[in-house]
């Protein structure tokens, strides 16, 4: 039952109730005026008006034949729209609440091309930033969706890149040397530290094209980049030579390498010198060599297909490689690899 006059003292900004609505509706349909219907409920009259408004619907019925258009307010349609305004508007107060994190994401993804989940990570590993004054990777890639900040998916290297690939016929490739079906459970499982992926990247197809050795450590996520003048067996042995030459840690450091069946890899254990072991993964197989293929695509980000690397300088191709080897990753528990093959290095020092 109504009750007039109303002096029931509310909060302000305390809003109204699905009751308070189906009020509203019947006191409409009594023919009250809004002012009325406020001071029954103890309201602001443009409480009221703002209410109706947005309860406010056209209807239509037939009169003697014809369809005749009305506006009448239904409480439920308030309650709806009330709902809905609700939901959009969490977003926005939430963002209020963690502008600097904001900014710290914009930062990270447009400058160091940090990922929303490498972001957040790190965030809460080093205690950058509260519970309260950050969000969780599956809403900051939801804001950015919805762009509610001012990121987009161009941001998100990976997202945008995504594509399937097409099987091939294995059959007839040759196979340079022992195969990745002998290598030990401990590197397969990575239980150990000192096993080593290896690829060669290209640039331009051309013939006098130089070419990136890219070596990955299967543990720590670390990446060795080397510009080479050309794509052949000869200048990858003069390569790998380099770094196992006069290297007392090497049978430490390089356990083992596992290579696809390029001709540039044919004299790969030989340019090793039976330091360490070496396996070959299936024809066609990349997918085997995972985590360098991986780290590959991470490269191409900043030397994309297509483009020359003859004018790709070694100070860019350093700091290419510090880059990738200072990005929080999260299976290392958002340390980056050289602070996990760091621990390594320590490890291998103190057992000499």
């Amino acid at each position: 039952m109504m009750q007039h006059n109303d002096t029931t003292r509310r909060s302000k900004g305390q809003h109204l109730t699905y009751f308070e609505r189906t009020e509203i509706q019947s006191m409409k349909r009594l023919g009250m005026s809004n002012r009325w219907i406020a001071a029954q409920l103890g309201r602001s009259h443009s409480t009221i008006n703002d209410e109706i408004k947005r309860g406010t619907v056209v209807q239509k019925k037939l009169v003697n034949g014809k369809p005749f258009f009305f506006e009448d307010y239904y409480g439920e349609t308030g309650q709806i729209v009330y709902e809905r305004n609700r939901e959009a508007s969490k977003p926005r107060y939430k963002l209020v609440r963690i502008e600097k994190f904001i900014a710290y994401v914009q930062e990270k993804m447009q400058s160091n091309k940090w990922s929303p989940d490498v972001i957040v990570g790190r965030a809460i590993e080093e205690g950058t930033f509260t519970s309260q004054e950050r969000v969780c990777a599956k809403t900051l890639y939801r804001y950015i969706d919805e762009g509610l900040i001012e990121l987009t998916n161009l941001d998100l290297w990976a997202k945008v890149r995504r594509k399937s690939k097409t099987k091939r016929n294995r059959a007839h490739k040759r196979v340079l040397g022992q195969s990745i079906e002998a290598r030990p459970l401990e590197i397969n499982h990575r239980q150990t530290f000192g096993h080593w992926e290896i690829d060669t990247v290209i640039g331009k197809k051309t013939k006098d094209e130089p070419v990136l050795l890219t070596i990955t450590e299967r543990l720590s996520r670390y990446q060795i980049i080397i510009k080479l003048p050309g794509k052949n067996e000869a200048v990858v042995k003069e390569a790998l030579e380099q770094i196992s030459k006069d290297n007392p840690y090497f049978p430490l450091i390089f356990k083992s390498i596992t290579a696809d069946n390029g001709s540039e890899f044919a004299s790969l254990s030989e340019a090793l010198m039976d330091r360490s072991a070496v396996y070959f993964a299936h024809p066609f197989s990349s997918w085997e060599r995972g985590t360098n293929e991986k780290h590959n695509g991470i490269l191409r980000r900043f030397l994309p297909k297509g483009k020359s690397l003859k004018d790709v300088s070694l100070e860019q191709i350093q700091q290419i490689t510090n880059w990738m080897n200072h990005l929080p990753r999260k299976l290392l528990k958002y340390r980056t690899p050289t602070e996990a093959i760091l621990v390594h290095f320590s490890l291998i020092q103190a057992t000499i």
